[in-house]
């Protein structure tokens, strides 16, 4: 005989993916109706000569460490825009492979391996909560829109859902302290 009192997992593990991948994170009501949750990945491009120095710079930019001293506006260089893709889906959870197929034109781009698997998670993930959340009591045909746009240091992902809000920060702070693993 099946039990079927227990309780199922809250889920919250997409939003802690998320949460840990980006550098910067938000999920923000718009004007129009729909929110945007906004993914900021920096990368650097490998440096010509490699030495201890640009290693270091790697590791602790990879850590995070120096996040809070990093001023993007301030290097030109870091806000040409080289790519941008678009994709609009319906709510349904099988649309999946033509995320991860429309994900396959950042692969040619100058992107570190690690960044672009991050990034491609983080899109899945993204896209995975706004079909199971933010859209579970709305019709199958409300869209999804996902854009990625490539910088020369950073990924900016952008995922609108059309759910009822909610408050995106304190949901990851509580599944982020919920266990350190994931």
């Amino acid at each position: 005989m099946r039990d079927n009192t227990k309780e199922t997992p809250s889920g919250g593990v997409g939003i802690k993916i998320i949460g840990k991948i980006a550098d910067e994170l938000s999920y923000t009501p718009t004007s129009d109706g729909r929110n945007c949750l906004f993914i900021v990945k920096y990368y650097q491009q490998p440096p010509s000569e490699t030495s201890f120095f640009h290693w270091a710079m790697d590791v602790l930019n990879s850590f995070n460490w120096f996040q809070e001293q990093r001023n993007p506006q301030s290097e030109p260089s870091s806000n040409q825009q080289l790519q941008k893709f678009s994709l609009q889906l319906n709510t349904d959870i099988n649309a999946v492979a033509q995320v991860l197929s429309w994900l396959e034109q950042l692969d040619p781009l100058p992107i570190p391996e690690a960044v672009l698997h991050q990034c491609k998670l983080a899109v899945v993930e993204g896209f995975t909560n706004a079909v199971r959340h933010a859209h579970k009591t709305l019709p199958r045909e409300t869209p999804i829109e996902l854009e990625i746009a490539v910088f020369n240091e950073r990924l900016e992902i952008k995922i609108w859902d059309r759910g009822k809000p909610f408050d995106f920060q304190a949901k990851l702070k509580e599944k982020l302290l919920e266990s350190p693993f994931i």
